[in-house]
C-alpha cells in the first residue's frame, strides 16, 4: 500500500531524479539555438535541446562532472513465479533511459528484457507462469501512460491500451488465491480529446484487461472525477477497495462490487470528517482491511477496519511519525493467516524505517539485521516469508536486498553501478530555524569537505509538491557541487511539506501560499548568522512547485540571492490551473485555490511570479520540457519573455522529448553542465 506523492497519483511520481535534479520534456520540431554557436572545445547540445541565452559550455566542464553522471541504481519490481528471477528497473551504461532486466541470483549479471523507446516507469509479471511482463511508459515524458506487453527479450512490445487516454495499472485479480489473468486498469481521458463541457465532468473508467486479449477488456465501473487510484481485490475477487484522493489532507476509501459496479463509501463513515484515508489490502481472513489514516491525530497511522463492526483500530497510534506504506507477507494461501505479519515503513525525520506487526493481534514484531539506509519500498515474495527491500543511502541511489526476518539476515542482490567510489559520501544533517511567526522550520544540510576554507557559497534546493518532502538519501549529482565545488547544499522542508503532521501540511493552502516563501526568507536570515556560510553567494533552485518557490524568492528577496534556477515551475497560478491536464486540475485547486472564484483569482494573480517579474534582478536559469502535462511549457515561456523584457538576464533550456522532469540521460547531462556554468557566473566568482 503506497500513499500518493504529489506526485499524488503516480509514484514516479513525484520528483527530483536520483534525488538531485529536476528535468523536462517536449514534442514539436527540435531546435538548438545557442546564443553563440559552440566551437571546438565546447559541448555540442543534442538536437532535442532548445537553448536561449546559455553561453557555450566548455568541454572541460563535461569532463570534470562525467563520473558524477553515472550513478545507476536498481529497483526491484517483482518475482518470476516459476524461475525465481527478479524483475529489475535499471539504466544500463550508455543507455538513455531506464529499462527492464531479469536478475537471476544475488549480484548476478543483468539480462535485458526491454529496449523501449521511452523510459519505463513500472511493470508487473503475469502471476501464474510468468509468460510475459506488462509495463507502462509515456511517450516523450508526456505522462500519457500506456500499457505494453513484453513477451520475451528482443521481441517488439505490444501496446495494450488506447492512446487517447491516460492509463494506470492496478493489481491482478485473483479468485480464491488463484490468478484469473485479468489486470485492473484505470483510465482517464485527455484534454485534447474533450470539449470544455466534458472537461468539467471528467471521470475515471475501471476495466479488467486480459493482456493476451486486450480487445476483450471489460468495463466494471465509471466513477466521477479523477482522484481515484489504487485498488485491492478481496480473496474472492468480488470486491475492490479504492482510494479517492481529494487533497493532501483529505481522501476517502470506497468499496466497489466487481459484478454490479456499485460503489460504497466506507471511510470516512460520518460527514464532516476531514482526514486522509488510504486503502490497503483485505486481511487474509476477509474480516476487514488495512488503511493508513491521520484521522486520530497529526500523523498517518496504520489502522485496521473491521467490516462487521465498522470500527477502526490503530496499530501505530504511539508512533509520532507518518506511515508511508504497508504490505502483508504472502507466506501461503491459507485464509486464516495465523502467524501472518504486516510490514510498514515509518517516515522518521526523513528516513524511512521498516517496522512489523502481527496480523492477528497487531502486536509489534522486533526486527534485526535490516540493512543500513532508508527503505524506500518493501514487498513480499508470494509463498514465502521473504521481503524485497529497495534501499537508498548517502552512498547508493538504490540497492536491492532480500530480507529474511526469521533469520534476521539480509542478502544483497544488486550493487549500484558508478564510475567512482561513493562510500565516502556523507549523509545530510538536520537543521532548524525560526520563521516569521515563530514556527520552527527544518531542513537538510550537506556541507563540503574541510579542505574548502572560508565561508562557503550556498545552494538552496526546494522540493516540489507542494506536499513533497526532502528526505535523507542519495544526493547523486549534487555531490559534485558539494565535494568538488565546495558548495553547501540546503534542502528546506517549508510549511506545507509532508512528514511533519497534518497541521503543518495545511499551513500553505489557499490564501496562506506566500507564508512558505517567508520560510525561505527566514532561512536567508539564518544563513547570514552562520560563520561557515556566505550570505552574499546564495543560489535558490527548485523543480515543479519548487520552481515556483524559486521564482517567488527571486521576486521577494532579489537583493539577498545571487541567482535562481526554475525547473518546470509555475509562473502564474491562474494560467497554470487553466492549462494543467484535467486529471490534475481539481486536485491542484484543492491545494492552491480555485481560480474560478473572483477573490481567489485576484489573489493568485497578485502573488504569481509573472505578475511581479519586474522585481527579478538577478540571473535566472529556466528549464522546461515541451511535453509537460503538469506544468505546461507555456509557464516557462511567459516568465522568460517577461523577465527579459524587464531587463533580467535569463538562460532558457527546453527539451523537446521530455515532460515533467528529464528522464533521458543526455538531456539531464546538458542541464547539469548548464547548472555548473550558471554557478560559475553567480556564486563561484
Amino acid at each position: 500500500m503506497n500513499r500518493p506523492h504529489t506526485h499524488a497519483l503516480r509514484r514516479a511520481a513525484l520528483a527530483l531524479a536520483a534525488a538531485t535534479f529536476v528535468t523536462i520534456a517536449a514534442a514539436e520540431s527540435p531546435a538548438t539555438t545557442p546564443s553563440t554557436a559552440p566551437a571546438s572545445g565546447f559541448v555540442v547540445p543534442n538536437p532535442n535541446l532548445h537553448i536561449e541565452g546559455i553561453p557555450p559550455i566548455p568541454q572541460s566542464i563535461a569532463d570534470s562532472v562525467a563520473k558524477y553522471t553515472e550513478f545507476r541504481g536498481h529497483r526491484a519490481l517483482g518475482w518470476h513465479p516459476k524461475s525465481g528471477e527478479m524483475l529489475v528497473l535499471h539504466r544500463a551504461r550508455g543507455a538513455s533511459t531506464a529499462q527492464l532486466f531479469w536478475l537471476a541470483a544475488p549480484m548476478a549479471p543483468l539480462r535485458a528484457l526491454t529496449q523501449h523507446a521511452d523510459a519505463i516507469s513500472g511493470a508487473t509479471i503475469e502471476p501464474t507462469l510468468g509468460r510475459y511482463v506488462v509495463f507502462e511508459s509515456g511517450k516523450g515524458g508526456s505522462e500519457v501512460f500506456q500499457l505494453f506487453r513484453q513477451d520475451a527479450p528482443g521481441q517488439p512490445a505490444v501496446q495494450l491500451t488506447d492512446g487517447n487516454f491516460r492509463h494506470t495499472r492496478g493489481p491482478w485479480r485473483r479468485v480464491g488465491g488463484k490468478a484469473t489473468g485479468e489486470l485492473l486498469v484505470a483510465s482517464v481521458p485527455l484534454d485534447r480529446n474533450l470539449s470544455a463541457e466534458a472537461r468539467a465532468r471528467i471521470g475515471t473508467t475501471y476495466r479488467l484487461l486480459d493482456p493476451l486479449h486486450p480487445e476483450r477488456a471489460r468495463v466494471i465501473a465509471e466513477l466521477p472525477g479523477t482522484g481515484w487510484f489504487g485498488g485491492q481485490f478481496n480473496r474472492a475477487g468480488s470486491e475492490l477497495l479504492l482510494t479517492r484522493y481529494l487533497s493532501a489532507n483529505e481522501s476517502e476509501v470506497w468499496r466497489l462490487d466487481v459484478a454490479s459496479g456499485k460503489a460504497e463509501k466506507l471511510l470516512p463513515s460520518t460527514e464532516g470528517v476531514r482526514a486522509t484515508h488510504f486503502a490497503g489490502r483485505f486481511s487474509r481472513d476477509g474480516r476487514g482491511f488495512f488503511v493508513i489514516s491521520n484521522r486520530n491525530g497529526e500523523f498517518r497511522e496504520l489502522m485496521f477496519y473491521d467490516l462487521a463492526t465498522r470500527k477502526l483500530e490503530s496499530l501505530t497510534h504511539d508512533l509520532p511519525w507518518d506511515v508511508e506504506g504497508a504490505s502483508e507477507d504472502d507466506d501461503g494461501d491459507d485464509a486464516a493467516g495465523d502467524g501472518q505479519v504486516i510490514y510498514t515503513r515509518l517516515n522518521v525525520m526523513g528516513r524511512d524505517e521498516l517496522r512489523a506487526f502481527t496480523a492477528k493481534d497487531f502486536k509489534a514484531v522486533p526486527l534485526a539485521g535490516v540493512p543500513e539506509g532508508s527503505v524506500r519500498s518493501v514487498s513480499t515474495r508470494r509463498g514465502s516469508h521473504l521481503l524485497t527491500l529497495n534501499v537508498v543511502s548517502a552512498a547508493t541511489p538504490g540497492d536491492i536486498y532480500v530480507y529474511d526476518p526469521r533469520r534476521a539476515h539480509a542478502t544483497q542482490w544488486s550493487h549500484a553501478a558508478s564510475d567512482m567510489d561513493t562510500s565516502a559520501f556523507k549523509p545530510q544533517q538536520i537543521i532548524t530555524w525560526k520563521s516569521f511567526d515563530g514556527r520552527e522550520i527544518s531542513g537538510l544540510i550537506s556541507r563540503p569537505p574541510a579542505r574548502f576554507s572560508g565561508p562557503r557559497p550556498v545552494l538552496i534546493s526546494i522540493h516540489g509538491g507542494p506536499e513533497g518532502q526532502s528526505k535523507i538519501g542519495f544526493m547523486g549529482r549534487f555531490n559534485y557541487f558539494i565535494d568538488e565545488l565546495g558548495i553547501t547544499v540546503i534542502q528546506p522542508n517549508v510549511r506545507g511539506s509532508s512528514g511533519f503532521g497534518k497541521t503543518f501540511l495545511d499551513l500553505d493552502n489557499g490564501f496562506k501560499r506566500e507564508d512558505s516563501v517567508k520560510d525561505i526568507g527566514a532561512l536567508l536570515d539564518w544563513i547570514a548568522t552562520q560563520p561557515d556560510l556566505d550570505a552574499r553567494r546564495v543560489l535558490v533552485s527548485g523543480g515543479s512547485y519548487g520552481g515556483y518557490m524559486s521564482l517567488a524568492v527571486a521576486t521577494h528577496y532579489a537583493d539577498r540571492i545571487a541567482g535562481a534556477i526554475d525547473a518546470v515551475g509555475i509562473s502564474h497560478f491562474v494560467t497554470f490551473l487553466e492549462t494543467t491536464e484535467s486529471y490534475r486540475r481539481d486536485l491542484r485547486r484543492a491545494e492552491y485555490g480555485d481560480e474560478r472564484d473572483p477573490k481567489m483569482r485576484e489573489f493568485l494573480h497578485n502573488i504569481s511570479p509573472l505578475t511581479n517579474a519586474d522585481k527579478i534582478k538577478k540571473p535566472l536559469l529556466v528549464v522546461q520540457g515541451r511535453n509537460d502535462p503538469r506544468v505546461p511549457y507555456t509557464e516557462a515561456e511567459q516568465i522568460v519573455a517577461t523577465a527579459r523584457k524587464n531587463g533580467a538576464t535569463v538562460w532558457y533550456l527546453r527539451a523537446e522529448n521530455e515532460g515533467h522532469g528529464f528522464a533521458r540521460k543526455e538531456n539531464a547531462d546538458f542541464y547539469f553542465y548548464a547548472q555548473v556554468r550558471f554557478m560559475q557566473e553567480t556564486i563561484l566568482k
